[in-house]
């Protein structure tokens, strides 16, 4: 089995690293916070002082981190991962990141004689520790196939999106807009239901079991409703994601209306103190607009 580096312990990657070790690959971790690396240690794992040592041996080395300044930081520089892989080792960058971080990553690997594969993934923690994660990847064809046995570990499904190392990230900003959408649907539809004295579980409940029978609308509908904000995923990191999108599409020229809605909704949570909530309590805006007190539960 390959030796695997895997950098970021976070909500998700705990998760996704304990899918490896009990898939058998020998994994050697690193986190900034360091009390994150217990969990993983009964099961295994060894922990390492730096991204470099994460990466000294290693066949593979993930990556899941939370934003395009903290993935340089830890590739870069003396004691960033670059430095200690070998030649021929993978790196694949599962963080949500821009598409430009993503290419400028690929041809310093290249330079290295490393690889550098697009990886981000669809799923909430739970879908982490239960390898019910959907991939999205781009990068040399090469390095995809040699990578698949390692996604397959940690994923339900994998979907490839040719040799652009940017690719993969615009698909996973655009799947997080159309999430955030959802859930801004939902808000308004339930504070309409509620306005006008019908039950907000019945409405919901009958659109997401017929015309709207998808994961997300079901999901989310029972957040929205519940108003169960613990985070899967932060606001503030959402708005980064936004605002990623609005990035790529203003580069190519591509007017995305409601995303800027979105954002405006999330930047309003962040400014009301919801930057720590999940991302769904951007539902809540719909409930003040319409002057409902926020809590349905108060």
């Amino acid at each position: 089995m390959a030796t695997i580096g895997f950098i970021g312990l976070g909500a998700m990657g705990e998760g996704m690293a304990s899918n490896l070790l009990a898939a058998g690959y020998a994994v050697q971790v690193y986190n900034r916070s360091a009390e994150k690396i217990a969990p993983l240690l009964s099961k295994g794992a060894n922990a390492t002082a730096t991204p470099k040592l994460a990466a000294t041996g290693a066949d593979f080395v993930i990556t899941m981190l939370s934003n395009d300044a903290v993935l340089e930081s830890v590739t870069l520089g003396d004691d960033g991962l670059l430095a200690g892989m070998k030649e021929g080792a993978i790196h694949l960058s599962m963080s949500t990141v821009s598409p430009d971080i993503s290419r400028q990553l690929s041809e310093i690997h290249a330079r290295h004689k490393t690889h550098y594969v697009t990886s981000p993934v669809f799923g909430r923690p739970e879908m982490a520790a239960t390898k019910k994660l959907w991939i999205c990847t781009s990068g040399n064809p090469a390095a995809l196939a040699k990578a698949k046995p390692v996604q397959e570990a940690m994923s339900q499904g994998i979907f490839e999106f040719g040799e652009d190392a940017g690719a993969a990230n615009i698909v996973k900003l655009s799947g997080n807009f159309m999430i955030a959408s959802c859930m801004e649907v939902l808000g308004e539809v339930a504070t309409l239901a509620e306005k006008n004295g019908i039950s907000p579980e019945a409405v919901l409940g009958m659109l997401s079991s017929t015309i709207f029978a998808c994961p997300m609308y079901q999901r989310y509908s029972d957040i929205v409703l519940k108003q169960d904000f613990e985070p899967g995923f932060k606001m503030e990191l959402a708005f980064k994601d936004m605002n990623l999108a609005q990035t790529v599409a203003l580069k190519s020229a591509t007017p995305m209306p409601f995303l800027s809605i979105v954002q405006q909704r999330m930047l309003s949570g962040i400014a009301e103190g919801r930057a720590q909530n999940d991302w769904s309590a951007l539902s809540l805006s719909a409930r003040r607009d319409a002057g409902l007190p926020l809590s349905r539960f108060a």
